[in-house]
């Protein structure tokens, strides 16, 4: 059950983070959490930094399988653990509210680069 609450409180915070920062902050705290739960000899968040760094987020009262199971679920190359763009890609995909947002930062984003242009 500790899963369900810390991703409810997640889904909840990292919206409010998002508003509060726009997307290039929102980024650049996604970049400082991951480099805070990476195993810094081998760039990558692995379950053994994960589980050691995990208080770091609330998350100490996760079990051993719901903490291998956040890595299998953001590890796309199969390798076994996260590099910074699957993290990232993990925190978005936990938030629905945020992938819907995201849409309309690029959208800005777009609007803002071709007034830059003409």
């Amino acid at each position: 059950m500790a899963s369900n609450n810390t991703q409810l409180q997640f889904q909840d915070s990292l919206p409010l983070m998002a508003n509060k920062l726009g997307g290039d902050g929102l980024i650049d705290e996604l970049c400082n959490g991951f480099n805070l739960l990476m195993d810094s000899s081998k760039g990558v968040i692995t379950f053994e930094s994960l589980k050691r760094n995990s208080s770091l987020f609330g998350l100490q009262d996760l079990s051993d399988e719901e903490l291998r199971n956040m890595i299998v679920e953001g590890d796309f190359d199969g390798d076994g653990a996260l590099s910074q763009l699957e993290f990232c890609v993990l925190m978005f995909r936990l938030s629905p509210e945020l992938m819907d947002g995201s849409k309309l930062w690029l959208e800005q984003m777009l609007q803002q680069e071709m007034k830059d242009f003409f």
